[in-house]
């Protein structure tokens, strides 16, 4: 990026509308960026949530969901009067990304026929196994036509009420606009996409109908899902209630254009400028996932590996794991209680960083120490459900470096299974790999990890400073700014990222030893884990 506009530029921005705000619905929190003429954030506002486990469901409420929106809103029209001066009342566009997969179900009345499923839920095995069989493409247990088709195997009574399925970022866009159409990234994680002509499999589509119809269901799947778009399409306006489901004090103003509704793999994408073959980046948070844009087709379906695709439908090999940094904030909030106990309380970015700093002087191996950091259930290693565990031998080396150490390489430890899978045995040729999320908010540390465990070197740096709440602002610009005909791709590279900064750590080869020790341990360990799953 360029260096940033003045002050009296960005006013008239705000002011004229040449702006672009996009807000992602993550799993912990739901943050709002406007950006300028440049693309750069000119205002931020978030509000933090959580989901559920409701009747074994990981779950948010819709109540919530809009809870956090206005929260969210009000919060960065805040943020525009505090550093500007001015009220906000338009956008020159508008984009919502949010959690991908899922199941929001609803019936011809558009009233919810049962409880959000989420990303996070590990319940639909038989389906997802089944389905992956039948269509020849892995299909993961979070996927919607996972869901969908595990609540026929089921019985549900609502299944022959369905008149539209969708996911979250998918059903707030809807809202919005009064307009039922996604993304083609989040798309893909619904149902699978073809390449060729960037809508559903019209193949696939037939083989779940010839799967269903014994059971006299009155609707087709194809009528159930949305309509796909890719970035740069029209994707509706924002309605007068769409502006006061966002806005209840009546001061945004309907008319503003939508991007299609991204998931956040999608957004992450954007924000690291990794849309384009042969780019890569890591994103971590409540779970963790790898995105690599592929030149061609895998050589064969992997259970590790999903297919799905950027926002501008390029083909991706996604390495998704549901337990990423939350058990790493549990025990970061548990040492934070420690410090308050004694006395010398700290904040949370403070406990982070001195917790994750102390890490690079323990041993390469973490000393012999192990853990799983597994909350939920975890489809690459087979879990359903899951306990988080620390476990040692006599022999060990317990400390604080190495305690964290082993927490760190913890939460890595599921996505170098499925990048073992699409670097060594599929061959996938990768020029770079983008980290972003917050575990790699302390420098040089989670990212140095991340080198060791996929043997390649790892980049950060200001390119996605505020995550896919940007990259879906990116998009929303996109749509607005971009010329007839122009990739995504290019107009990244352009207009956004021209002069980004940039610091890469290549593997030492001490920490990719250690990396494999911990990893050879993790494997044999694993009877452990499934023994806590078992017995509590």
């Amino acid at each position: 990026m360029t260096t940033g506009p003045s002050d009296t530029t960005i006013r008239d921005a705000i002011e004229s509308g040449n702006t672009a705000l996009g807000i992602e619905l993550g799993s912990t929190r739901i943050k709002a960026v406007l950006i300028g003429p440049d693309a750069s954030p000119i205002a931020t506002g978030s509000h933090d949530w959580d989901n559920q486990f409701v009747d074994r469901v990981w779950t948010y409420s819709l109540d919530a969901v809009w809870d956090g929106l206005r929260a969210c809103y009000a919060a960065l029209a805040a943020d525009v009067q505090a550093r500007h001066g001015l009220t906000l009342q338009t956008v020159g566009a508008l984009g919502i990304s949010a959690m991908m997969h899922g199941y929001l179900a609803f019936d011809a009345d558009d009233q919810l026929l049962v409880p959000f499923r989420t990303w996070r839920n590990t319940i639909t095995g038989p389906a997802a196994a089944e389905l992956s069989t039948l269509f020849g493409h892995n299909i993961p247990q979070r996927w919607s036509v996972a869901h969908l088709y595990q609540a026929i195997l089921n019985g549900e009574p609502h299944v022959p009420s369905l008149a539209h399925i969708n996911t979250l970022a998918g059903y707030v866009h809807w809202q919005l606009t009064g307009e039922k159409v996604l993304g083609v990234g989040d798309a893909s994680g619904m149902f699978p996409i073809d390449i060729a002509t960037g809508s559903w499999n019209a193949t696939m589509l037939d083989q779940f109908g010839d799967l269903v119809a014994d059971r006299s269901l009155p609707w087709t799947l194809a009528g159930l899902l949305p309509t796909v778009r890719a970035a740069g399409q029209e994707a509706g306006r924002l309605t007068e209630a769409g502006a006061r489901l966002l806005d209840p004090t009546g001061t945004l103003q309907p008319g503003i254009a939508l991007c299609p509704p991204e998931g956040d793999a999608g957004t992450g994408m954007v924000a690291t400028n990794s849309v384009s073959p042969r780019t890569g980046n890591v994103s971590a948070g409540t779970s963790i996932f790898a995105m690599v844009v592929l030149e061609g087709e895998l050589k064969k379906q992997h259970a590790e590996l999903d297919l799905v695709t950027t926002p501008a439908g390029d083909l991706v090999a996604m390495v998704h794991c549901n337990n990423g940094a939350s058990e790493l904030n549990a025990w970061a909030g548990l040492f934070g209680e420690f410090a308050t106990a004694l006395g010398a309380s700290a904040d949370s970015q403070t406990v982070f960083e001195t917790l994750f700093r102390a890490s690079l002087a323990g041993d390469p191996d973490a000393g012999g120490l192990l853990a799983y950091n597994y909350l939920s259930g975890e489809h690459i290693t087979g879990f359903e459900e899951g306990r988080p565990l620390f476990v040692r031998t006599p022999d060990s080396r317990l400390s604080l470096a190495n305690f964290m150490r082993a927490q760190l390489f913890a939460s890595l430890a599921t996505l170098r299974i499925g990048m073992d899978v699409l670097l060594q045995q599929e061959k996938v040729q990768l020029d770079t790999m983008f980290a972003h999320g917050g575990l790699f908010k302390t420098k040089g540390v989670a990212q140095r990890y991340l080198a060791a465990a996929i043997d390649a070197p790892v980049s950060v740096g200001d390119i996605a400073g505020e995550g896919g709440a940007w990259g879906i602002a990116l998009l929303a610009g996109f749509a607005k700014d971009g010329q007839p005909g122009q990739r995504l791709g290019d107009y990244l590279a352009s207009e956004v990222f021209a002069t980004a900064g940039l610091e890469s750590i290549s593997p030492d080869p001490a920490d990719v030893a250690g990396f494999e020790a911990f990893m050879q341990r993790y494997t044999a360990g694993s009877a452990v884990e499934r023994a806590a799953v078992d017995s509590l």
